[in-house]
């Protein structure tokens, strides 16, 4: 037995309760991967919530970083003890030990560390269709990116950066303002946005000098 926060119903933070789970062994295409480090994301608590509906019980949580315990049949490029992480479906997580796709898992170097891995992965990939596929960002154009101080922002203005674009931010207050420069936004407008037909904006701009 091993112990996992399951999900039983929706609701507040108070419905996440720790429980003893059983984890068999791998079937085909499977890996059992022993959790070192878990990232939490903002998609949890719409997981927890009941914004996007689980099946029910469930663990929650998307990102996480560890070792291979057991490999199922037909995985070849894993191997045992090897340091892997991952992004994205099937939920889960939460856990001390799992069972997961072989086919999501990532390889981790020597110079990455499991807490880096299970904290970038998910915003990394974000990151990456939002610049690449999205829209092609290129060297010489200018970008408007929201919430520049959050953990996509902040890998956005850099990558954008990298591209050679001037990034534009929208912040929520000074001391994220200051973040956001310091991982590359050009320019900063601080306060409190409103998509299209919900009211003016209320905000004030910071030139990248100031």
């Amino acid at each position: 037995m091993t112990k996992g926060i399951i999900l039983e119903k929706t609701g507040g933070p108070e419905v996440l309760v720790m429980r003893d789970i059983s984890v068999g062994a791998p079937g085909p295409g499977q890996a059992k991967v022993r959790h070192t480090a878990i990232g939490l994301n903002y998609i949890d608590v719409y997981h927890r919530t009941g914004l996007y509906p689980l099946a029910l019980p469930s663990s929650i949580g998307l990102e996480a970083a560890g070792v291979v315990e057991a490999l199922g049949e037909g995985v070849t490029d894993l191997k045992l003890g090897q340091r892997v992480a991952y992004a994205g479906g099937p939920p889960g997580a939460y856990v001390e030990e799992r069972l997961i796709p072989a086919d999501r898992l990532v390889p981790l170097p020597d110079s990455i560390s499991d807490q880096q891995a299970a904290s970038v992965m998910l915003q990394g990939m974000t990151t990456q269709y939002l610049l690449n596929q999205t829209y092609k960002v290129a060297k010489g154009e200018t970008i408007l990116f929201h919430a520049a101080a959050g953990g996509v922002g902040l890998l956005a203005c850099q990558w954008a950066k990298a591209l050679g674009a001037t990034v534009i931010g929208t912040v929520g207050s000074a001391a994220k303002a200051e973040l956001a420069r310091a991982h590359g936004a050009d320019r900063l407008y601080e306060g409190r946005f409103r998509r299209p037909g919900q009211g003016d904006h209320q905000g004030r701009g910071r030139s990248g000098g100031l």
